[in-house]
């Protein structure tokens, strides 16, 4: 019996194939993560500072005031804040209105009253995400210079009232963190 030549290639070329595939597999996941990594990193771009409080499951209360500490050493660099919010399907309005408060290390007190659009005129909500809960990054301070270095006191209550109504919503459904990020200013 005399081996057929044209099936020990084939047989030959099949294992190439499998060993090339065995190798790449580990090379294309990892390429894959690597990926990743460097667009999550492009994403961050100078963000200096970034957390996030957790609201109550319940709702965020009216007048529940939401703090968070921001250390500041870099007295020179201009700045640009953002409120970091996260909502859910259940945040029944297409609009958010916050007060805020900084409070300087000084104790010097800076007061805002901010509204945001949160959904777009079809009613679909902004924001990044694929699932029903949307990221949003609203514009709170632009291309700021911090005059003091210390620790400054963020505060952020929702300041959201039913239509002809003086009373606040209480609890505000849908939001179920509130935070605040601080990056390089690009100007």
């Amino acid at each position: 019996l005399k081996a057929d030549p044209k099936k020990d290639r084939r047989k030959d070329a099949l294992k190439t194939t499998d060993e090339r595939t065995i190798i790449m597999i580990p090379i294309h996941k990892y390429s894959l993560i690597l990926f990743w990594l460097l667009v999550m990193t492009a994403c961050q771009g100078d963000v200096v500072f970034n957390t996030y409080k957790p609201v109550d499951k319940t709702g965020w209360g009216n007048g529940e005031v939401v703090a968070i500490d921001i250390p500041v050493q870099d007295t020179l660099s201009y700045y640009n804040l953002f409120i970091n919010l996260r909502n859910n399907k259940d945040y029944p309005y297409s609009n958010l209105f916050l007060i805020t408060r900084m409070t300087f290390p000084d104790r010097t007190k800076v007061t805002d009253t901010l509204e945001y659009e949160m959904t777009d005129v079809k009613g679909h909500f902004l924001g990044s995400g694929f699932s029903d809960l949307k990221e949003n990054k609203l514009f709170y301070k632009s291309h700021i210079r911090f005059p003091q270095t210390g620790t400054y006191l963020f505060e952020v209550k929702h300041a959201m009232r039913q239509r002809n109504s003086t009373e606040g919503v209480d609890p505000l459904k849908g939001v179920t963190d509130v935070g605040i990020s601080m990056e390089k200013s690009k100007k």
